[in-house]
């Protein structure tokens, strides 16, 4: 039929005949003329089989569903995670640089004679190689840290599972989790992202794990962690530790010892034997069964090592110089200065200092003994150090409570008294022998003869010597007492412990300096009575008065300009006007003497001469000379000055006078010879002399070092100032400073107003020696307390020291000097130095008679420049 062709059953506008539906096909296999299939959801008979399908096809869409929602959130989580990695690893510190990483290690401070004198650190460390540490030893930080450290790359998984199913089965007990980190990520932790709680933290520290692996090989990581790692008691590394607990090198340690340290690690304080002796036992016990298990021990080595009494002897340096604490000090001090915080205590330097022990402990001995003699001459008896009772059952626990004082002596014992009778008193006190820690009882008695010095002191006054014992002490004083020294028939000196002597420490201070002219080398420094009482250093850090210790430099000036020694000088009352009204200066004898020579002068201190010179010299030549010498570097214009009472420091003291022996050359006070780094390299030397020659080779001219100090003044002028203060010593007010020595010996005494500052400053051709006593809040020391008195007798005891066994050697006079024997009015003949030309002065009418002029090659051949 057309399509256009018209039908009765069609409508003739707008509808479009709908298509009949095409037959069902058959189903894919099925035989030809087979039924088609009914369509989906159909049903097919009466059996229901069409309502199965319908729910097999809805759990397949729902199974479809979940597949996509489980793909799309493991999208989901694997972007978060990626995140989380990128969050993580964005700011990881660089890792590459461990490769070849120095931990902070301790800076040493040796003596001149090599001997140890300090050690510097923040963390007590000693850098040892990993070849150098015995295999055993990185053993039991493994079986005990990290078993599986040879085999990981740097995390481990079993491990962390191992601790996932501990802290699980701990949650219902409440128990501490437990962690799974390696040794690789404990360095990561320890040298890169530091130690927060945190799981952002842990993820970090997996990461830099893993890198650290493939940076570096294992043996590495494993020196880094054995001397990073904190084992307590202030040790850093296995090294120190071993110092530390069993006073040990490492190749020394047994095997117990070893576990013990790889114990530590987990909880150091909590394993310390000394306060936790069964924990610190069972662990250490646990860490030797780990060894047995990953064959690093034997079981039965491991059964030796548990009956090991596991003791922590501490670390004792017999070789440590047991002296010198402010040279020390001072010594940091100018490191710190000079390198910086930082490096001077973790950067491992190795600091040679000037400082002789032997002369070190004598000096210290000369000043605390000059410092006592004063206390018990004029300090008077200050009283108990506590009081306590003196009941049988209560002072031994109290007595062990009361502190020391700083600077008590280490041979002195704090001692209770448990009975006073009039002519003696019973004394108790503790020991420890042998480190024991259960205290022992001691007890001795106190004689009234030894406590004659301990008047008493009321209103700033010294009461009348004590008549009986009782009014020295009384039952419950805690005193200071020290067993006095007893000789047996054989002649060895022993303390009988029966036998006391009271002691207290000095409230006067005092300081020395000694150093050798040449080169400005400190060979010994004290810088008050005990370094535990006071950190101040009175040598370097205190400005005093020096007083007529001074005078030197007002003469020095009167030499340069050509002035003779034996210049007669007027001796008189002299009035000067000054803002704050008439001075009228005097003489320590309180009587002028009218004209005498310079030598006489400075011999007797006379200060009206010294007066005089200043103002015939000029007072801005002396202070021109104090600044060239260093003394005083900006000294006030006025003529007090020249009678000392400007400010000055016992450092700066020695280092001028230095200058009067050595030459006229100056003189830079030094402490430390030479600083080396961690390598062996020397980065700082205080000898800078010039060598010529040194890369001649050896077949060329000897290497010959050149001195180019500065020279301060002319070799004449300093040694006629050397001349002038050997007379000091020989017949002025420094006699007791060369009493006994037998050599030549220069210097100056010192004391000012009110007696507020004792000095004694001098030298030989060896060595220069600064003293200076006084107290640290400016207060008189005593009608009569001169330097002569104080501070000389210290002088002589530390050059008595150290000379002892050195022959007498003179004083060089410098080449054109002319030396004119003399005899003085008062019949003393002596070599009296002149400038060429100026021999004439010796001529009458000086009043002085000329014997012989020589040569200074002849007196180094006869007399030596002696008197």
């Amino acid at each position: 039929m057309a399509p256009n062709q018209l039908r009765a059953d069609r409508p003739l506008v707008g509808e479009r005949a709908t298509p009949p539906s095409p037959p069902e096909a058959a189903p894919p296999g099925a035989p030809p003329g087979a039924p088609p299939r009914p369509p989906r959801g159909g049903r097919r008979g009466k059996g229901g089989g069409g309502g199965r399908r319908g729910i097999g096809r809805f759990l397949l869409g729902m199974a479809k569903l979940g597949l996509v929602l489980g793909l799309a959130g493991v999208a989901v989580g694997g972007i978060a995670g990626y995140g989380f990695y990128r969050q993580a690893a964005a700011d990881l510190p660089e890792h590459e640089w461990l490769a070849d990483y120095q931990p902070p290690q301790m800076s040493r401070i040796y003596a001149a004679d090599s001997k140890l004198m300090a050690e510097l650190a923040l963390e007590r460390r000693v850098f040892v190689p990993i070849g150098a540490i015995p295999p055993r030893l990185q053993a039991a930080f493994v079986s005990a840290e990290d078993q599986n450290f040879w085999t990981h790359h740097g995390v481990d998984p079993l491990a962390i599972a191992r601790a996932v199913v501990t802290n699980v089965e701990g949650m219902a007990t409440g128990r501490r989790a437990v962690g799974a980190s390696t040794i690789t990520q404990q360095v990561a932790k320890n040298m890169l992202v530091g130690n927060d709680r945190t799981i952002l933290r842990k993820v970090r520290e997996a990461i830099l794990a893993f890198r650290l692996e493939s940076a570096m090989p294992k043996d590495r990581i494993l020196e880094i962690y054995l001397n990073e790692i904190f084992l307590g008691q202030q040790a850093y590394g296995v090294a120190a530790a071993a110092w530390n607990y069993f006073n040990k090198g490492l190749d020394e340690l047994t095997p117990g010892e070893m576990a013990f340290l790889a114990a530590l690690p987990k909880a150091p304080n909590n394993y310390n034997p000394n306060r936790f002796p069964e924990a610190a036992k069972a662990r250490r016990d646990w860490v030797l069964d780990r060894m047995v298990e990953e064959g690093a021990l034997t079981a039965a080595e491991a059964e030796g090592a548990k009956q090991e009494p596991l003791i922590a002897r501490g670390r004792t340096r017999p070789d440590l110089v047991a002296t010198g604490p402010y040279f020390t000090e001072e010594v940091r001090r100018e490191l710190v200065a000079r390198f910086g915080q930082d490096q001077t205590t973790m950067g491992g330097l190795v600091v040679r200092t000037s400082m002789e022990p032997e002369l070190q402990a004598a000096t210290e001995r000369a000043l605390r003994e000059g410092l006592t003699g004063y206390d018990r001459r004029r300090g008077g008896w200050r009283g108990p150090v506590a009081q306590i009772s003196a009941a049988p059952t209560e002072w031994m626990p109290a007595l062990e409570a009361v502190q020391r004082p700083g600077g008590m002596q280490p041979g002195w014992q704090l001692a209770v008294v448990l009975g006073v009778e009039a002519r003696e008193a019973r004394l108790a006190w503790l020991e420890r022998p042998d480190g024991r820690a259960q205290a022992q009882p001691r007890q001795g008695t106190l004689p009234l003869d030894d406590v004659g010095w301990a008047r008493p002191v009321r209103d700033g006054r010294l009461g009348a010597a004590p008549r009986r014992m009782q009014d020295v002490l009384s039952p419950g004083d805690v005193v200071m007492v020290e067993p006095v020294p007893g000789r047996e028939a054989q002649g060895r000196t022993q303390a009988r412990p029966g036998r006391l002597s009271l002691r207290q420490i000095p409230q006067v201070e005092g300081a020395v300096v000694a150093l050798d002219p040449a080169t400005g080398r400190v060979l010994a420094m004290a810088g008050g009575y005990a370094f535990e009482k006071s950190w101040f250093n009175r040598a370097t850090q205190a400005l005093r008065q020096p007083g007529s210790s001074f005078k030197p430099f007002v003469y020095l000036p009167a030499l340069e300009m050509g002035i003779p020694p034996n210049q007669r000088l007027l001796d008189g009352p002299i009035e000067i006007m000054t803002p704050q009204g008439m001075w009228k200066p005097g003489n320590y004898s309180g009587q002028p003497r009218g004209w005498v020579t310079m030598r006489t002068a400075l011999q007797q201190s006379l200060n009206l001469v010294t007066i005089r010179l200043a103002q015939e010299v000029g007072i801005d030549r002396v202070a021109e000379t104090a600044a060239r010498f260093h003394v005083i570097p900006n000294m006030p214009r006025v003529l007090s000055m020249a009678l000392g009472a400007g400010e000055t420091t016992v450092m700066r003291m020695a280092a001028g006078y230095a200058s009067f022996v050595n030459g006229g050359k100056e003189v830079v006070p030094t402490l430390i010879d030479s600083v080396q780094d961690r390598f062996g390299k020397v980065v700082w030397r205080a000898d800078t002399r010039r060598c010529e020659g040194c890369d001649s080779g050896p077949h060329g001219a000897p290497p010959r070092l050149v001195d180019e100090r500065r020279q301060i003044t002319d070799p004449i002028a300093a040694y006629q100032m050397v001349s002038l203060l050997q007379g000091v010593v020989q017949y002025g007010t420094g006699t007791r400073a060369g009493a006994g020595l037998n050599r030549p010996v220069a210097g100056k005494t010192g004391t000012t107003n009110d007696y507020l500052d004792n000095w004694f400053v001098g030298f030989t051709p060896d060595i220069v020696v600064a003293v200076w006593m006084g107290y640290d809040e400016p207060r008189s020391l005593g009608n009569g307390e001169t330097g002569s008195s104080n501070a000389a007798p210290i002088f002589q005891e530390v050059v008595s020291a150290a000379l002892k066994d050195s022959p007498p050697v003179p004083f060089r006079a410098p080449p054109g000097v002319a030396l004119v024997r003399l005899r003085l009015d008062n019949g003393q003949t002596i070599l009296e130095p002149f400038r060429p030309g100026t021999e004439d002065a010796a001529r009458p009418p000086s009043g002085d008679t000329v014997i012989s002029s020589e040569t200074p090659a002849g007196v180094d051949n006869s007399l030596g420049g002696l008197y």
